[in-house]
């Protein structure tokens, strides 16, 4: 099949561009400005807030699935840049639904836990959204937008996505690592709870969704939702690193610029019951990007 994938720069989408590729596919990689990482298939530089381009290039290629992970993902960042936010986040997703309607091509459009305003979390894939800040907002306004103008879709919503190598800047795991190892303080939040999701098995959910073509709504990430003290305990103990840097705090004494929802997470059954590649619980998720850590570094997993 022909596969088109944005935001092949960042975590998910790197990871999907390659992926695809071991999978026989042909691949066209969508990223903003130079390649940043390794991998196959033909790499196009394109910015999201072009949505002429955006769209032309969909009807060129005539790719038989379309995966978006590519988002502005600096939940404090997009509060500052509000207009690039809504163009990547909420525009950008109609612009690739109404193309891949055009040629007749099935659309994963990634989103985000973030949708949900986090009084009662976990979250099941019909729950109803209520997002507070310019992220949550724009990433529900790309939900809206690719459910109006997009035929052969589905939205996949994921969480606190982590993996080594990071792709671009540093993900939650890779720099909690980072910082562990150094034996420096790490302050993390004791009240948010969340569904951390490891990047590789995130892209093996997705792309599972794109080739059969599954649609509607669909919770792809960890299986396990833990506040983020815990999820940093549960790294020491699989590093063999010493718990006693993690600082527990709270989010209403962080100076954020957008709220985050404090019972986030998300629900896993479904894609736990319906899908090959199963949303991964948090010792397997930590084992796998302890091997992936090893990896990188020259070891043997």
């Amino acid at each position: 099949m022909r596969v088109l994938v944005t935001g092949a720069n960042g975590l998910v989408g790197s990871r999907l561009v390659v992926l695809f590729a071991a999978q026989g596919h042909s691949v066209t990689a969508l990223g903003r400005g130079a390649r940043r990482t390794d991998g196959p298939g033909v790499y196009v530089s394109l910015e999201m807030t072009d949505q002429s381009a955006l769209s032309a290039i969909v009807r060129a290629e005539r790719p038989d699935i379309v995966v978006n992970p590519g988002s502005m993902t600096d939940v404090d960042g997009c509060e500052t840049a509000r207009a690039e936010a809504f163009f990547v986040n909420g525009v950008a997703p109609g612009i690739l639904a109404q193309a891949t309607r055009d040629v007749g091509a099935h659309l994963v459009h990634v989103s985000t836990d973030y949708v949900f305003d986090g009084e009662a979390g976990p979250y099941s894939e019909d729950a109803v959204p209520n997002p507070r800040g310019a992220y949550a907002l724009t990433k529900h306004m790309g939900e809206q937008a690719v459910r109006a103008l997009g035929d052969s879709w589905a939205i996949a919503r994921t969480a606190v996505v982590y993996g080594w190598p990071a792709a671009g800047r540093a993900n939650f795991g890779s720099w909690l690592l980072t910082s562990l190892r150094k034996g420096e303080p790490v302050r993390l939040f004791e009240d948010q709870y969340v569904s951390p999701s490891l990047a590789d098995s995130v892209a093996e959910q997705l792309a599972e969704l794109a080739e059969r073509r599954l649609g509607g709504f669909w919770n792809v990430c960890g299986a396990a939702v833990v506040n983020r003290v815990q999820f940093g305990q549960a790294m020491c103990a699989e590093f063999g690193l010493d718990a006693r840097a993690i600082l527990p705090t709270r989010l209403a004494d962080a100076k954020l610029k957008s709220p985050r929802p404090m019972r986030s997470g998300l629900r896993a059954e479904k894609a736990a019951a319906q899908l090959t590649s199963r949303p991964l619980g948090l010792s397997e998720s930590l084992r796998r990007f302890h091997d992936s850590v090893r990896t990188a570094e020259g070891r043997n997993p």
